[in-house]
């Protein structure tokens, strides 16, 4: 026992270490394996999940972005990419609502949407085919909703109201491609045309309008423009004027101030030296009077000596008296010249006053006058202008529409001359080698016309009675023929027949006074009758 025991423990000594061995590679093979089928979305992919294990009744799962742990052996998954597909459209003879065909080439940026339903959608309908089959599915799915959306609107419409027909086109569109798994991005228009010009018309007719009200405006402009600066010129060539009134009026008060104060000035100086003369002559008379009384005062005793002196004295007074009174005279006639040189200034400062208001409200009433006659030259003169130009413009506008007018009735009359061109030619070519029941059929068709115009003739003429003078007998009896009246009912008769077939041939019934044809006689006829190729219907159409 101790010997087995012995043998056994090496065994189990490296039974350990396998086992831990083998549970490590089991636990790294789990780890890639994991690491290996988690999947992770980039943001400008669509993961798509399939196989089973899918939730709800989905063929398969779609995640933008994350990740997620996709089974080894029963789930598989692919991408789906998000870049944006550019697809250029050429839409040519579009039929709109007034039957007008348009070519609306556009640029068309498609690309699978994220939302959860539609990217299911791409999953199903789009996964594992290439950019170019996509493409060319939008395109035709593009081509029809553009044709449908354009038979909805007229030319104005498409043309004039864009935003309109990009909401339809959009909304039509995308119906319709979010069936597929995919969504509009991007429209772009490039163009919108059309085969008969009509677009073009329009346009023209648009610039025409603008060019008119540009024309318009800028004559108003430049009116406005002359009227102001003929009132700035006015308004600077009265302030100039008042300026230099203001100044010429300044200039006179200065001037008058200065004569007065020199005047004054003068009167001071004559009433200052009246002032010192008088006073010399008191303080003369004083002196005077005092050597006088001194004389009297000494001559006392001498009487008639102091009657002597005293005639002298009251000579001497007198004498002083007169002198003083020439004084007083002489300055009284100063001042008043003094006075009369003020007064005299002050008239003449007023007159010259005067005379400039007088000169400037002159000249502002004269300048009032030109500019308000320049002014109302300049305005008749845009005013013609404007209107020679409007003429011209609508004759123009008449010229070009009288041109297009023409230009369409003879393109009409191309196109019908061509039509019964091409109807005579099928007919030719329907008659065969019988070429000769052709001008037939053409006067077949034109047979109730003729007959119309025909009975126009005589329609108006009242009738009674018809009567016919003939004996029968024209001397031609010995040769077996009757007169003229028989011969002109036998022909009658004998040319009833014939009208009968060709009235039949036209499709025509002829009135009953006018008999019928037996049956013998019909099948007879209908023997002898060519052979027809039928009409082709197209052809009757296009003729």
């Amino acid at each position: 026992m101790l010997l087995l025991a012995q043998s056994k423990s090496p065994l189990q000594g490296l039974a350990i270490p396998f086992l831990s061995g083998l549970v490590l590679l089991t636990i790294f093979a789990v780890l890639i394996v994991a690491i290996k089928q988690y999947k992770r979305c980039p943001s400008n992919r669509v993961l798509v999940i399939y196989g089973s294990r899918i939730k709800g009744n989905r063929t398969a799962r779609c995640m933008h972005g994350g990740g997620v742990f996709v089974w080894p052996l029963i789930q598989d998954y692919q991408y789906l990419s998000l870049e944006p597909i550019t697809i250029d459209i050429e839409l040519s003879s579009a039929l709109s609502k007034k039957n007008i065909r348009v070519n609306v080439p556009s640029t068309f940026t498609i690309g699978i949407s994220t939302q959860p339903d539609i990217m299911n959608n791409a999953a199903e309908r789009l996964l594992g085919l290439a950019e170019r089959d996509i493409a060319t599915q939008s395109r035709d799915i593009i081509l029809g909703q553009m044709r449908l959306v354009i038979a909805t609107l007229s030319i104005e419409e498409i043309n004039q109201d864009r935003e309109k027909f990009l909401d339809l086109v959009n909304k039509n569109v995308n119906f319709e491609l979010n069936k597929i798994g995919l969504e509009m991005i991007n429209v772009n228009i490039r163009d919108i045309t059309d085969e008969s010009g009509y677009i073009e018309a329009l346009g023209q007719k648009a610039a025409a309008e603008a060019i008119n009200q540009a024309e318009i405006d800028k004559s108003n402009a430049l009116r406005e423009g002359a009227i102001g600066t003929a009132t700035a010129n006015r308004e600077k060539n009265v302030r100039v004027a008042e300026q230099t009134a203001q100044g010429a009026i300044g200039e006179k008060e200065a001037e008058r101030d200065r004569r007065i104060k020199v005047a004054q000035l003068e009167a001071a100086g004559v009433a200052g030296e009246a002032s010192a003369a008088r006073e010399r002559e008191i303080a003369v008379a004083e002196q005077t009077a005092l050597a006088v009384q001194g004389k009297k005062e000494a001559e006392s005793n001498q009487r008639v000596k102091v009657a002597s002196l005293e005639a002298s004295a009251v000579s001497g007074e007198n004498e002083s008296k007169a002198s003083i009174a020439d004084y007083e005279a002489t300055l009284e006639e100063r001042r008043a010249i003094a006075k009369r040189r003020g007064e005299v200034a002050m008239a003449n400062a007023q007159r010259d006053v005067l005379l400039a208001e007088r000169e400037r409200e002159q000249a502002r009433l004269e300048k009032e006058q030109i500019v308000l006659q320049e002014i109302e030259k300049k305005k008749i003169e845009i005013d013609a202008e404007a209107e020679a130009d409007r003429i011209r413009r609508i004759a123009q506008g008449e010229a070009d529409a009288t041109l297009a007018r023409y230009k369409a009735e003879a393109e009409g009359i191309q196109q019908v001359l061509m039509s019964k061109a091409h109807g005579y030619e099928n007919l030719l070519r329907i008659c065969g080698d019988r070429k000769d029941i052709a001008p037939s059929l053409l006067i077949i068709e034109q047979l109730p016309q003729l007959v119309s115009e025909q009975v126009k003739a005589i329609q108006n003429l009242k009738i009674d009675k018809i009567t016919v003078w003939d004996s029968g007998a024209n001397g031609s009896e010995a040769n077996g023929m009757g007169g003229s009246t028989s011969n002109f009912l036998k022909g009658l008769i004998g040319s009833l027949p014939p009208i009968h077939e060709l009235a039949q041939q036209a499709g025509i019934e002829l009135p009953e006074y006018m008999g019928k044809v037996s049956q013998a006689k019909e099948e007879k006829s209908a023997k002898n009758k060519p052979t027809m190729t039928k009409p082709n219907p197209e052809s009757d159409k296009s003729a």
